[in-house]
């Protein structure tokens, strides 16, 4: 384990003071349809060295809240009651004061890194950048400190990292940086907003180690805005639940996650899949797993010989992004494909369906070599295969209405006429549980699990024998996800599609997937039955993947914590901790007085 020596900066809280503090906060928007109620009314408090988790789905006014303690609301936001950082009132302060409030007191850390950090900075520009303005640091010492702040937070050989740009780093290195950035003023409380979402399981397991080392040892209050339950079992002393600008339940996470009062929470907590329960023998669950005497033993859907696929770069050897990779997907059966960001799954998806070539190796759709069809017969055999992307909205022509979205493929492959594309079109939505009457609606009009569900109906159209599913449910809520996955099993019952499954969330996998197939770097390294893969994994890389993965337990989590770091120390990996040195009150870290107008590193291009 390594630790990191820092000097602890805090000032002196008396105990029992809130650091963070609403007080039957209201915010309404005005519009030109009339007035948003987003929050209503929410009182809730964050203290010194506590976590406090405020979850709930989209649209529930988790980040109207957390916006308004930074004083970030639009012009057409109507704010009554209190907010309180430390002892400022952010309602009463000009803009001068936020901009001190900012950094100083808050600072927040956003869920997208890239889009946090400035692209055409470099890293040491950003972290010296508030310390120089704000005549905290300058030169040699504003760069010493910069390095010192990466090392605070465990990225490796932090001198040469201050003359990278963000594109330089990787997703949990970005976050690193980005966490940097707002301690970098010794606020009193973060707001982390969705901090670990767009991170792979096993970074967000390092970078959630790294906000608890934080909050215990700088004694830091954080506002966790989430709605991964495991993240919330793995890091709240307590939790806030708000639905439709409500706070409908707070308490302890114990009492909340394991004994929840109100029937919302129940239903949040009853949706989220948990790994180990795949076994579709809970009635309780919501998305059951298919069972194995489903699968047809007739020819492969799928068949992947020694594929390799490489990225030509300019000027430089080519990329392979997939390497030697092999495995069948049978007829009638779910294939679950996983593995973290840059492991070559979407890849491994695409030359599935035929968008991107290989270099060598084969691949066979239903008996079928792409590489040796023509356009007519591959036009033919595409008609077999249907696909659902990650991004509805994307996917999706914006143009169309959603009846004439699904009916394209019919379009497409001129199967029909009108009043027969009608026809399976309503038949389709009835199949995905959406009312016939969103037929003529836009998908701009439609949420977006509903989006999803028109994607699929899309994507089973023309009732293909192979469905490829890119992260069909990693951009829903959790309930929406639950929903989705239910319906998804049904219909992969009812239609009898083999599908080849790409997820970065082992629980859902665990859900659907009769064979789980693990990728490294473009390799396979493990593949077998869903329970040889997830109860009982051969490999290292595995094991880290499973162990990795939260449960919404907070005792069970703990546990599973504790387990993680035994076996990253037998495996001989290094789990970053801050080590702090007691300092007298009025003592702070070099460059850590004053406060910051951009709100440190959130605020950089954010």
């Amino acid at each position: 384990m390594t630790t990191l020596d820092i000097t602890s900066s805090s000032e002196p809280t008396t105990p029992g003071d809130a650091v963070l503090e609403f007080t039957d906060l209201r915010v309404t928007f005005g519009t030109e349809f009339g007035d948003v109620h987003a929050v209503k009314g929410i009182s809730l408090e964050v203290h010194p060295g506590e976590v406090v988790a405020l979850v709930g789905e989209s649209g529930s006014g988790k980040s109207v809240t957390s916006t308004t303690a930074l004083g970030l609301l639009p012009g057409n936001a109507r704010v009554s009651g209190s907010v309180r950082v430390g002892d400022k009132i952010v309602t009463e302060l000009d803009p001068s004061g936020l901009r001190k409030l900012r950094g100083n007191d808050v600072a927040m850390v956003f869920q997208e890194p890239m889009t946090a950090l400035n692209p055409v900075l470099t890293i040491g520009d950003q972290l010296t950048e508030s310390l120089q303005l704000h005549g905290l640091a300058y030169g040699k010492q504003a760069t010493a400190r910069a390095a010192e702040l990466l090392r605070m937070v465990g990225i490796p050989e932090p001198e040469r990292r201050l003359k990278q740009y963000p594109h330089e780093l990787s997703g949990g290195q970005r976050q690193r940086v980005v966490i940097a950035m707002a301690i970098s003023c010794d606020p009193k409380v973060i707001i982390a907003d969705e901090p670990t979402t767009a991170l792979d399981v096993t970074v967000q397991a390092d970078i959630l180690d790294l906000l608890r080392s934080l909050k215990d040892k700088l004694d830091t209050g954080i506002l966790l805005i989430t709605h991964n339950m495991g993240v919330v079992a793995d890091m709240a002393d307590r939790v806030a639940v708000m639905y439709k600008g409500d706070l409908v339940e707070q308490g302890t996470a114990e009492q909340v996650l394991t004994d929840p009062q109100h029937e919302y929470t129940k239903r949040l907590l009853a949706a989220v899949p948990r790994l180990g329960e795949g076994t579709g023998q809970d009635d309780t669950a919501v998305a059951k797993a298919v069972e194995s005497e489903n699968v047809d033993a007739g020819v492969p859907a799928l068949t992947l010989d020694n594929l390799v696929i490489e990225y030509h770069r300019l000027g430089k050897p080519a990329f392979r992004a997939v390497d030697d990779v092999s495995f069948t997907v049978g007829a009638g059966e779910i294939v679950g494909l996983v593995g973290e960001s840059g492991s070559g799954k979407s890849t491994i998806g695409k030359c599935a369906l035929g968008l991107i070539p290989a270099v060598s190796g084969a691949v066979r759709i239903l008996d079928q070599d792409y590489a040796r069809l023509s356009k007519k017969e591959l036009k033919a055999l595409r008609r077999r295969i249907g696909v659902v992307f990650q991004d509805p909205a994307a996917s999706i022509n914006p143009r169309f209405p959603v009846g004439e979205a699904i009916a394209e493929p019919l379009v497409v492959h001129e199967v029909g006429d009108a009043k027969s594309r009608q026809k399976r079109v309503l038949e389709l939505l009835d199949a995905v549980e959406l009312p016939r009457s969103f037929y003529n609606r836009y998908p701009h009009e439609l949420s977006g699990g509903q989006r999803q569900r028109v994607s699929i109906a899309r994507a089973l159209t023309l009732e293909p024998e192979l469905l490829v599913a890119d992260e069909p449910t990693s951009a829903l809520d959790v309930s929406v996800q639950a929903a989705v996955l239910d319906m998804f099993t049904s219909l992969q019952q009812e239609f009898g599609f083999a599908c080849l499954f790409v997820s970065h969330d082992l629980a859902v996998i665990d859900m659907l997937a009769h064979r789980v197939v693990v990728l490294q770097n473009g390799r396979i390294v493990e593949q077998g039955t869903r329970d040889e893969v997830l109860r009982q994994p051969r490999q290292d890389y595995t094991r880290r993947l499973l162990a990795a993965a939260p449960v919404p337990h907070p005792g069970q989590q703990k546990q599973r914590r504790e387990d993680r770091h035994r076996l990253l120390a037998e495996l001989g990996d290094e789990v970053v901790e801050l080590r702090v040195d007691e300092a007298p009150a009025d003592r702070k870290v070099p460059g850590s007085e004053g406060g910051n107008p951009l709100g440190t590193g959130a605020f950089h291009g954010g």
